[in-house]
């Protein structure tokens, strides 16, 4: 068996028998918070959770942007440029997951090293899989190949091997693609929904693991185990167990890698007897009423075992019929469901007036249970199904009622027919089978059209059954885009049925902002199956439907105008430039430094640097918020901010008192004048020979009054004014010995320490860059009279500023080659930036020096792609490598 070979900044081998652990909290769909990050655009604080996620163990970082409200190429590309910065996380291989081409393109640009593609299938046929596979060979990636194909999913054991064995043959034989590097994904599906035909899904999936390692050689086998448990979302105990439990029989069968929360698996060992034994009974499908049993067991869990407790004793028996069918409808109870809803016929007088009233309100409580993470979906189907023998009951009742309506002339009612379909390209439908179930409990007519359903099908059949309503269904991101194209052909076609949008992709927000716009009749988010009923009837009620939509679309207006922020309006390059800022030049006002050329500090004192750290991100580093030193007297976190500070300067004593981490820098000054916004040097004043030349960027914000378009190369005397002026450039740093450090409490089972050893390396950086500012300001000879205290230094109260390349100021990351070209940094100090202009130690610093009084810090804002080109002409570079290397955090809208 031939290994699976990876790399990020380092190489990675898979070694016989070691399960690789793909970590799954950097994928916007398996953490809320990096979802949340990455939508306010906190790419910055992104990157901890992928720090954490290789702390916790994990391998292979998996990396997905697909979510309706964010745009996956730019997301992708953002944070994958990101992550080459920080060498601890960026030393792992990288897992590009995308069911958008597009975004996996962007992604395979910006690995490093060897990473894996996921996916690749043969949905759209041979001839895309091939052209696809292709491409990943071309990269040099492996790839994750889903078992799909033209007819949609592989569920059963019989599929996937079908699909499988099918995908290797091609791949292999007409592409040439190595065939350990392919990683087979025959669907973890989810168990326990109760739904009968989802028993054996776990079953089927070790089953199709153990033949693909026996007969695809050297093929892998990888999974998102945790779909394996999205019954009982909000249950983590009883989600733990069932990820151990599987991966344990999985890895057994031959599973290769899985993508998992690193930090979050139960020892399969460990895990209470009782439980493990009901985890397996519904893994393994060893009993009809497993799934029961572990939902009862779950709820005692979470501490709610009185509920078993009060339905021996059924005391909820004396209360309301009302009270008595929700109670019977929250917890699945159908023994009395007859008797009860009899009692309410008797009560009410029609059988549509029970179904309306006490089981809707029912229905209304299970769904707001289910949306707070109270109930599970097989406790929603059950009791979906005690609705349905409520219905049952009534439906003779109602029948006689219609038929002596229309005997009377009276117009009869029908219940309501809806029209379900996942779209075109999209193979998931759990979900929207579940709302089948339920819709079909409540009496609604479904006509369920499966998947991969263009729109022209899904309306033709909506008009060919009267439809009352249509539903469509995605989950990955690509299906966002066709619900926009099926709501604009049923407004250009003329439909007046509702649309009811779902799906694990799908959202409130992307529903209001990109989809409801574009179809004149209500279009609504179902967040899951148990309010599709509530829904659905409140739109087809004559008495509550108005209600309904008004309030409905007035939530969604107000989703739009938060989401809508108005756009900052540009002016052109040209008239930026005319708008410069207005400095008037003299001789007298541009200090001559007492040397030119480069100065090297080797084993700079680190007692030094102490006055100068800012122990504010310190804090931040710890997720303690608040400045220093007022945090450590704050209310509720002054106690473990005082005791992190005093652990933290312990280990600093240690660090400087046996030298355990080592200062380089170094540093220049040199001739310069400003040629329109790039910045030439020279080797002998400012007429001599050119050295290098510096490119900068300018504000191009449409701003008020006389306010300037500045740019860093207006505060450098022009050439055209024969005035001789200078700028500086340095690079430092502070993680020489940190790698050795931090491995030594790892091996010690420290993290602790080890987390704290690189606070404080970042934290010395950037004192290093602070120290080394104020001595080039007084060679420089402005600086010598400043007379500022360390905490008026870290507020940066002096003259000039020290902008970093891919910074706001400066957001291109190729300017550190200039740096380090003109101070030969890799030589003199040993920093490496790597190919994606990272800087190695990450405990380093780099940037500019400049000296006039009038510059200032200070962020681009927004700039037009129209200045990207000519910056791009400028540099030698074309439009696409320029977009590549300028900072995320920059306003620009990046082409396609």
């Amino acid at each position: 068996m031939k290994p699976l070979r990876l790399s990020g900044s380092q190489p990675f081998t898979q070694q016989a028998g070691v399960f690789i652990m793909i970590g799954e909290r950097t994928n916007v769909a398996g953490s809320p918070k990096f979802a949340r990050l990455v939508k306010d655009g906190k790419y910055e604080e992104a990157v901890s959770v992928a720090r954490q996620q290789v702390e916790n163990g994990a391998n292979v970082l998996d990396i997905c942007m697909d979510e309706g409200m964010i745009d996956g190429v730019k997301a992708m590309t953002r944070f994958l440029q990101l992550l080459g910065s920080e060498p601890e996380v960026a030393k792992v291989p990288f897992m590009i997951d995308s069911s958008n081409w597009a975004v996996l393109q962007a992604g395979l640009k910006c690995l490093q090293g060897k990473g894996i593609v996921n996916s690749i299938s043969l949905k759209e046929g041979e001839g895309k899989f091939c052209e696809h596979a292709a491409t990943v060979l071309k990269y040099g990636a492996a790839a994750v190949v889903m078992a799909f194909d033209e007819q949609g999913q592989a569920a059963s054991y019989e599929d996937k091997i079908r699909v499988c064995e099918r995908a290797y043959k091609i791949l292999v034989d007409r592409v040439g693609f190595p065939a350990e590097d392919i990683i087979f994904d025959p669907n973890i599906l989810t168990v326990a929904t109760g739904m009968e035909e989802h028993n054996n899904y776990a079953v089927d999936f070790i089953n199709a693991t153990r033949w693909i390692k026996a007969n695809l050689p050297h093929a892998k086998v990888s999974g998102g185990v945790s779909n394996i448990s999205f019954s009982f979302r909000g249950n983590n105990r009883v989600r733990e167990a069932m990820h151990s439990a599987f991966l344990y029989h999985a890895i057994a069968a031959g599973l290769d890698m899985g993508i998992v929360n690193a930090g979050m698996l139960e020892v399969y060992e460990e895990i209470e007897p009782k439980l493990k034994e009901l985890v397996e009974d519904v893994l393994l499908n060893r009993r009809p009423d497993a799934t029961e049993r572990l939902v009862e067991y779950g709820e005692t869990l979470k501490g709610e075992g009185e509920a078993v407790a009060e339905k021996k004793t059924e005391e909820w028996r004396n209360g309301t019929v009302e009270d008595r069918l929700t109670h019977a409808l929250v917890k699945g109870i159908d023994n009395y469901i007859e008797v009860d809803t009899e009692e309410a016929r008797a009560k009410l007088g029609r059988p549509l007036l029970v179904i309306e009233g006490p089981l809707m309100a029912g229905m209304s409580v299970v769904g707001d249970l289910f949306g707070a993470g109270k109930m599970f979906l097989p406790q929603v189907v059950k009791s979906a199904r005690v609705m349905k023998k409520a219905v049952a009951y009534l439906f003779p009742f109602m029948e006689a009622e219609k038929a002596a309506m229309a005997a009377a002339g009276q117009v009869v009612k029908a219940q309501g027919k809806i029209v379900l379909a996942t779209v075109k390209g999209d193979v998931h439908d759990i979900g929207k089978n579940i709302v089948g179930v339920v819709l079909a409990c409540n009496n609604f007519e479904v006509i369920d059209l499966g998947v991969m359903v263009p729109a022209e099908k899904i309306l033709e059949r909506a008009k060919a059954e009267n439809a009352d309503i249509i539903g469509l269904s995605g989950l990955i991101t690509p299906s966002l885009d066709e619900m926009v194209h099926v709501a604009r052909e049923m407004e250009r076609q003329g439909f007046k049925q509702p649309l009811l949008i779902g799906g694990a992709t799908t959202s409130r927000a992307h529903t209001a902002v990109k989809i409801a716009p574009h179809y004149s009749e209500p279009v609504v988010h179902i967040v899951d199956a148990s309010r599709a009923v509530p829904a659905t009837t409140s739109l087809l009620s004559d008495d509550g439907k108005a209600d309904f939509v008004a309030q409905h679309r007035a939530e969604y207006e107000a989703v739009r105008k938060a989401y809508s922020t108005p756009k900052q309006k540009t002016v052109s390059i040209e008239t930026a430039r005319a708008r410069h800022t207005p400095i008037e030049w003299r001789a007298e006002d541009l200090p001559v430094p007492e040397f030119t050329g480069v100065r090297v500090l080797d084993d700079f004192p680190l007692a030094t640097l102490r006055e100068f750290i800012d122990w504010t991100p310190f804090f931040h580093a710890w997720e303690l918020k608040g400045v220093y030193p007022r945090i450590l007297e704050d209310e509720k976190q002054g106690e473990q901010a005082r005791q992190i500070f005093k652990e933290g300067n312990a280990l600093l004593d240690t660090i400087i008192e046996k030298k355990l981490l080592t200062a380089r820098g170094v540093y220049g000054l040199f001739p310069a004048s400003a040629v329109s916004d790039d910045v030439e040097l020279y080797v002998d004043g400012a007429r001599g020979k050119v050295l290098d030349r510096f490119h900068f960027l300018r504000q191009q914000a449409n701003k008020e009054g006389s306010e300037p378009c500045r740019s860093l190369a207006d505060f450098i005397a022009p050439k055209a004014t024969g005035l001789q002026d200078h700028i500086g450039a340095f690079a430092v740093t502070t993680g020489i010995g940190l790698k050795e450090m931090t491995d030594r409490y790892r091996a010690d089972h420290d993290d602790y320490n080890a987390i704290m050893a690189e606070a404080l390396a970042d934290r010395l950086a950037e004192a290093f860059a602070e120290c080394l500012h104020k001595r080039v300001r007084d060679e420089w000879g402005y600086g010598r009279a400043e007379g500022l205290s360390p905490a008026e230094l870290i507020q940066e109260k002096y003259r000039g500023i020290r902008p970093a390349p891919g910074y706001p100021a400066c957001p291109d990351h190729t300017e550190k080659g200039t740096i380090w070209r003109l101070l030969d940094v890799e030589g003199n100090t040993g920093i490496r930036i790597t190919e994606s202009f990272a800087m190695w130690p990450g405990s380093s610093v780099s940037g500019l020096y400049f000296a006039h009084p009038e510059s200032r810090y200070f962020s681009l804002g927004k700039i037009d792609r129209d200045q990207v080109a000519d910056y791009a002409e400028r540099k030698g570079m074309n439009l696409h490598e320029a977009e590549r290397w300028l900072s995320p955090n920059l306003n620009y809208e990046r082409g396609q």
